[in-house]
């Protein structure tokens, strides 16, 4: 059975940093691009950053400069580690991955973890 959990999400000021953690199971992790999203009340659920098997990383315009996305192979974990927070930051955050069971490829999600950043 293929898992996300996230962890990490909480409040704080405007300035401040966050770091946070998705687990995997159920997936050769090594293998896999992971990303993170994030989803405002009432708005769409947005790229914020992904990082490929060799550690490629992409950002959305928004976060560039202040986020950072790695990840532990070892540990089968993607962090998002989050600097300068903004109130517009405010979210849900999710961590993804695709897989393909057969001749179908299914996107994977954890249940998000909340990050509210105040003013």
């Amino acid at each position: 059975q293929v898992q996300l959990v996230e962890s990490g999400g909480g409040l704080v000021q405007a300035g401040g940093s966050l770091r946070l953690s998705c687990e995997a199971s159920g997936i050769i992790f090594s293998s896999k691009t992971m990303s993170w999203y994030r989803q405002a009340p009432g708005k769409q659920r947005d790229l914020v950053a992904d990082i490929t098997r060799v550690g490629s990383t992409n950002y959305a315009d928004s976060v560039k400069g202040r986020f950072t996305i790695s990840r532990d192979n070892a540990k089968n974990t993607v962090y998002l580690q989050m600097n300068s927070l903004k109130p517009e930051d405010t979210a849900r955050y999710y961590c993804n991955t695709g897989v393909t069971i057969g001749l179908r490829s299914y996107q994977i999600w954890g249940q998000g973890t909340q990050v509210t950043v105040s003013s």
